[in-house]
């Protein structure tokens, strides 16, 4: 059972995706702090921290219409890791030690590989939009 194959992750997080829907998205929003608690406490997530953050910020300019430039599957990819992370009692039980986070860090990762490249164009579209945020500011 700890044996959570690249395979097997990419089967868990696509299965998420499919069951996500638009309101899920709000839904996963409101229990951000609670995720972000679970990663810190978690070896095998922490790692994932920074990951998670940027996915978070993007799925928060999605749901508020800032950001559009991502196909649907990528957020629905996004928001069914993180789904999956919250949940306790998935493949592999969180409660057990050592092991509990295995699936969930496989999950993550998967979903890393699947939406990289929106990731990364988002994270430029972040930087440039806070930068003209700020010269506007700086202007005033």
């Amino acid at each position: 059972m700890t044996d959570f194959s690249k395979r097997k992750a990419s089967e868990q997080l696509n299965t998420e995706a499919n069951r996500v829907r638009q309101d899920d998205v709000g839904d996963l929003l409101s229990r951000r702090q609670a995720i972000e608690e679970k990663v810190r406490n978690s070896g095998k997530l922490r790692r994932f921290s920074t990951d998670i953050r940027l996915m978070f910020s993007m799925l928060q300019d999605y749901w508020q219409g800032n950001y559009r430039e991502v196909p649907w599957k990528s957020i629905a990819a996004i928001a069914g890791a993180l789904i999956y992370v919250l949940n306790p009692l998935d493949l592999i039980p969180d409660l057990l030690l050592g092991v509990g986070f295995l699936d969930d860090a496989g999950v993550v990762a998967a979903c890393l590989a699947w939406v990289e490249s929106d990731l990364l164009r988002y994270a430029a579209w972040k930087e440039q939009s806070e930068q003209a945020t700020t010269m506007v500011q700086d202007d005033q």
